[in-house]
């Protein structure tokens, strides 16, 4: 699914004063496509990132995701949308504390009236392809940061959405921990054949992807494929 921006603006109220936090900025994700957003913090990547998904609506611009323009959409119209072609994985796991690792995953198979026959068995399906068979009964107290943030990979593919958005999905893991969750993401990722695109201030996970786009000041400062020296 191609994600489309153009002229893409977002200005927030600091201080009783506008803040432009992105600036008339263009991007083409094709469909299928892994790219990843870099730059410093405060850039504008989770910005974009929201915007790019339909969770927020720009000063000016417009996102087009499918040929579906989001920014003509209701909030209630973006919300369904997104719960039909959408999944996500954030820093902080956002596992539902009161659900198990199991109920965490039928979440969003719920959410999108697809809660029928076969749901129990591709959220198990899923929980087993990210090595948490055995745990599926868990709460995430119970649960280590990485093998949280594996639930949230099963969580995020279990609608197989033709989009994922993964905002710094190793930031609060360990090295070692943060390279197998890797791994399972670009895994999981080419065999679904989702459009990904990721925030991360990781080199290594940046170049994993297919390309590489770089922001400072609300701004591309750069875009290339990922393996290309800047």
């Amino acid at each position: 699914m191609e994600i489309v921006a153009r002229g893409l603006e977002q200005t927030y109220l600091s201080g009783g004063r506008p803040l432009v936090v992105l600036h008339a900025l263009d991007l083409t994700v094709e469909s299928e496509g892994f790219v990843a957003i870099v730059g410093p913090s405060g850039s504008g990547k989770t910005t974009l990132l929201g915007l790019l998904a339909g969770l927020d609506r720009p000063s000016a611009g417009n996102v087009t995701v499918g040929g579906v323009q989001l920014t003509g959409l209701s909030e209630d119209a973006r919300a369904r949308f997104r719960a039909e072609n959408v999944g996500f994985v954030f820093q902080t796991f956002h596992l539902i504390p009161t659900l198990t690792a199991f109920e965490n995953v039928l979440v969003p198979l719920e959410l999108a009236g697809r809660a029928g026959d076969g749901a129990q068995a591709r959220a198990q399906d899923l929980l087993q392809r990210v090595g948490l068979e055995g745990r599926e009964h868990h709460y995430p107290a119970q649960l280590s940061g990485g093998e949280q943030q594996r639930v949230a990979l099963a969580r995020a593919f279990a609608n197989r959405p033709r989009i994922l958005f993964a905002d710094e999905p190793t930031g609060n893991l360990d090295a070692e921990t943060g390279a197998r969750v890797v791994d399972l993401l670009v895994e999981l990722n080419r065999e679904a054949r989702t459009t990904l695109v990721l925030v991360t201030h990781d080199p290594d996970l940046a170049g994993r992807a297919r390309r590489i786009v770089r922001l400072a000041g609300g701004r591309i400062v750069e875009d290339r494929p990922a393996g290309v020296a800047p």
